[in-house]
């Protein structure tokens, strides 16, 4: 279905049917984006289950669009390169070297 396969921005909500947690992980990381999901459960064990695994620089539970300045940005696959926010983001402009000197 091109509303869950295609990285559409915008209020946009899809409730899809699935039979098995296997079922509805494959659906949701069956696209070439990655940006963010939502996971909306009473059980939060099966939504951090679910979070570790589906493939977005963000995930939020029983929630949406709930921002930290110090939590890094970014996305998975074509919706990801490089991150914003938070210590990753400051990694792309470090250079690390390693010096060593006998003394």
């Amino acid at each position: 279905m091109r509303l869950i396969r295609e990285e559409i921005f915008g209020p946009v909500g899809s409730v899809i049917p699935f039979d098995d947690e296997e079922e509805a992980l494959a659906a949701a990381n069956d696209t070439e984006y990655g940006l963010a999901a939502t996971i909306w459960t009473e059980n939060i064990d099966r939504a951090h289950r679910y979070a570790k695994r589906i493939q977005a620089g963000i995930v939020w539970i029983n929630c949406a669009l709930a921002t930290d300045q110090s939590m890094p940005l970014g996305g998975y696959k074509q919706s990801g390169w490089g991150y914003e926010r938070g210590w990753k983001g400051i990694e792309a402009y470090l250079n690390t070297k390693a010096v060593h000197a006998g003394l």
